[in-house]
């Protein structure tokens, strides 16, 4: 028969709880994608406009190639939700496919974006219409990326995830 457990006082209780609870939002704010991966998207991404302006037709075929590819390679691991920092790896089934799925959203939104300020800086007569729009993007990445995240992981403190 296993030993029956102490007797707590619901003071006691409540302080286990919290500890419980401030050690599961330190969980929720390590699903996350690294720094580096939205310096990364961005700088790709302006030089993909550099190559498509300023490159011959080799340029424009092979520079959204190399960074796909590229980023391809990288964001198995950076889009995993898992490892934000050193500090901790959260788990696989923990972290889930949220964080994957709200980058990948967030890149095709981009994607999109890229082509409409191009086509209409364009439209205008800029002269550099392609690398206008991939500096506006690169921008929208370095001020919208890390907003993203943090709106995931309200929604998923909210839902009680973890």
């Amino acid at each position: 028969m296993p030993p029956t457990p102490p007797d707590i006082g619901q003071d006691e209780a409540r302080m286990a709880l919290d500890t419980v609870e401030h050690r599961r939002q330190q969980v929720l704010a390590e699903i996350d994608v690294p720094g580096w991966y939205w310096w990364f998207l961005a700088l790709g991404w302006v030089a993909v406009g550099v190559g498509t302006q300023f490159g011959g037709i080799w340029a424009v075929i092979l520079s959204p190639v190399l960074f796909g590819a590229l980023h391809a390679a990288l964001a198995h691991r950076a889009l995993s939700g898992r490892y934000r920092t050193g500090n901790l790896s959260v788990r696989r089934d923990v972290a889930g496919h949220q964080v994957m799925f709200a980058v990948i959203a967030f890149v095709i939104g981009l994607w999109a974006v890229t082509l409409g300020v191009a086509l209409v800086a364009d439209a205008d007569g800029a002269r550099h219409p392609s690398l206008f729009a991939s500096v506006v993007v690169a921008l929208l990445v370095l001020a919208g990326g890390p907003r993203l995240m943090a709106a995931l992981r309200r929604h998923r403190a909210r839902a009680g995830a973890v």
